[in-house]
């Protein structure tokens, strides 16, 4: 398994590469220069893609104008640049995105008085950034969209890694609000990882105290009055043997209310529990704010969760306390695969490969079987967050939550396999495909910002995946129709419709492909079925400007009516973030439209102008002569004025 997941490699080999370039560019006469500055800023850009490369970069960043970087270009005069034109810099060709990077690291040099710029106080570059990482929110955190990925690739690393490294250098005071409620936004969604939100998180607590982002400083640094000054793990966990029980409940209760607020568990909370369980177990449920289900959960199975506990809850895996309550509160453990799956994978040894990998990725604080068990509860509990990362493996984070989801024991048999084997094996076609030996799939170089289950199975899952797709490669009609059943489960359903021509492009049979999506979907009009399980489906990704730019793997959840009376479409969005601007007014959202955490929603008829695919019972016909003429007609505007402009429709 590749763990450098960059396209300049590891961040020696890209430092070398900057090293040389540099060296060439500043021996070269002046009048050469320019023929030098194009494979410097390649380097430079591979470099800022790296974790760490944004340091090395900016220590250089004093001579930037005397070796001429800007020399020529609209970066020339810092004092004439504009904030607001950032965005379309970030948004351009490589070596605009190489400049623009450069440039924000020359102004950091500036605003830090590394370097006297004759024109340009340092207060004047200090709130340009200011104003710029206001207004790029979108990329200072990472990745919120399908676009960005797509188009920009892991340029989008190089801009989050500089504009991270920027604020923190200039702190989070300026853009403390916008933060605060972007870490608000994301925790909304109750994703398995939560490094990033933590680490804005502990940089807003830096700034002077603002009631909006208390709540969620609390739940980390102080979620108990025992916690109030901090006082860290060693203290607090020497602090609990003295209390009495009815000071030990007060913690108990203070934690869970943190937790079930922000869903951020503190590494307190883990001490907490950890203690609970051996003296005073009858406390935990407390502890973890459970409900009435999950207390059951808890009775019937208190040896496994005991067992949990002792095998995976840390103070450095302490964000698996909230996936341990979440698997108790969906009542997971009464899915028979799941109890003994999870003793199986307490005792069950891991192969020493997966051991380096879980090594690489997470550390030494604890051992490679503690972060896979902890990942796996978070996994099972939190199925509709799991993410792709940074890479375009949106099917394969996609089976992973619907198996989370509905075929749990499948997944944990594929978690043995690969940890025991090395290998995962599927069924195609009457055929056993194993992962072992085939060639890489989508993902190439997996960029491992990504669950420990994740990043075990994802690699399999891929080559896997590309290997069904090289045997449908030939056939006539779209592969997705052979693969998704047999790739994600029974209970994919077997009738598949698409619009889209896949040798043409052409758009066929829309008004047909719009009418049978309401006829299955649409409780009005498939004599009000739910969908029982959840389905895969494709939308044609936009842009916030409608522009197509690929088509992306989602799972419709669920159709329903919200609060206010709209039939929306709710469904699980595995690309990190559920909040998207798709064009056309088309804004996905997360929250107060009644989502599940974890789901993404649209009205029914935006939802329709934005897909593709999706699979059917064809035993179950509904009503699509019922559908109303003119919301079809919307549905056909709105994509024509989007991702299918300029497609034939046919």
């Amino acid at each position: 398994m590749a763990l450098s997941g960059e396209d300049g490699g590891s961040l020696e080999r890209a430092l070398r590469r900057f090293e040389r370039a540099w060296e060439r560019l500043t021996r070269a006469p002046k009048f050469a220069r320019h023929s030098h500055l194009p494979p410097l800023l390649d380097a430079g850009l591979r470099l800022l893609q790296q974790p760490g490369g944004a340091q090395v970069v900016y220590d250089l960043a004093d001579r930037f104008d005397e070796i001429g970087i800007f020399t020529g270009t609209d970066w020339a005069d810092p004092v004439a640049l504009r904030p607001e034109l950032v965005s379309g810099s970030f948004a351009g060709k490589v070596q605009t995105i190489a400049v623009e990077l450069l440039s924000e690291l020359r102004l950091l040099a500036i605003a830090e008085g590394r370097t006297v710029h004759q024109h340009m106080e340092p207060t004047q570059a200090r709130k340009f950034l200011e104003t710029t990482l206001a207004l790029n929110l979108n990329r200072l955190f990472p990745m919120h969209n399908e676009a960005d990925r797509v188009r920009l690739g892991p340029r989008v690393r190089a801009i989050s890694h500089t504009l991270q490294f920027i604020v923190e250098r200039i702190g989070y005071g300026s853009v403390f609000e916008a933060v605060a409620q972007e870490a608000e936004s994301m925790l909304a969604q109750r994703p398995i990882l939560v490094q990033h939100i933590c680490r804005m998180i502990a940089e807003l607590g830096r700034s002077e105290p603002n009631p909006r982002a208390e709540p969620l400083f609390d739940a980390l640094f102080r979620p108990s009055p025992a916690t109030a000054e901090d006082p860290g793990v060693a203290a607090y966990q020497a602090h609990l043997g003295a209390m009495t029980l009815e000071e030990v409940e007060v913690e108990a209760a203070a934690m869970a209310h943190h937790l079930g607020q922000t869903g951020l568990a503190s590494a307190y909370h883990a001490v907490l529990v950890r203690h609970l369980r051996g003296v005073a177990p009858a406390l935990l449920p407390r502890a973890l704010g459970l409900s009435s289900t999950g207390q059951d959960a808890m009775i019937n199975y208190q040896e496994l969760v005991l067992r949990l506990i002792d095998e995976a809850i840390f103070p450095e895996t302490a964000q698996a306390v909230y996936g341990l309550q979440a698997l108790l509160e969906r009542g997971a453990l009464y899915f028979p695969p799941i109890p003994s799956g999870l003793w199986r994978q307490i005792v069950h040894p891991i192969r020493e490969d997966v051991q380096v990998t879980l090594r690489e990725v997470y550390g030494d604080a604890q051992p490679p079987r503690v972060w896979l068990l902890s990942g796996l509860v978070q996994v099972l509990g939190q199925p509709l967050g799991i993410g792709q990362g940074d890479n375009p493996t949106c099917q394969s984070a996609r089976a992973l939550s619907l198996w989370a989801q509905s075929d749990p024991g499948y997944l944990l048999q594929l978690l043995l396999w690969a940890t025991r084997d090395g290998e995962i094996i599927m069924s195609f076609e009457g055929e056993s495909i194993s992962s072992k030996d085939l060639d890489p799939g989508l993902a190439g170089e997996l960029h491992t910002e990504l669950d420990p289950i994740s990043l075990i199975l994802v690699p399999h899952l891929d080559r896997i995946y590309g290997e069904m797709w090289r045997r449908v490669y030939d056939r006539d009609a779209d592969g997705h129709m052979w693969i998704n059943p047999e790739f994600h489960g029974w209970w994919v359903q077997r009738g598949f419709a698409i619009c889209v021509d896949i040798y043409s492009g052409a758009i066929i049979g829309f008004d047909r492909f719009i009418r049978r999506f309401y006829a299955h979907y649409h409780p009005y009009y498939n004599g009000n079925q739910p969908v029982i399980f959840p389905q895969p489906a494709g939308i044609a990704s936009t842009t916030s400007g409608g522009e197509f730019v690929g088509w992306h793997a989602i799972a419709i959840q669920r159709v329903g009516l919200d609060l206010a009376g709209e039939m929306r479409v709710y469904f699980n969005n595995p690309n990190n973030e559920g909040r998207q601007d798709w064009g056309g007014g088309v804004v996905t959202s997360v929250a107060g439209n009644g989502e599940i955490p974890g789901e993404s929603s649209l009205p029914f008829e935006q939802f329709c102008s934005r897909l593709y695919l999706f699979h059917y019972d064809p035993l179950e016909s509904g009503e699509p002569e019922a559908v109303p003429a003119d919301a079809v007609e919307r549905i056909t505007e709105a994509a024509a004025g989007s991702w299918a402009a300029g497609r034939a429709f046919s």
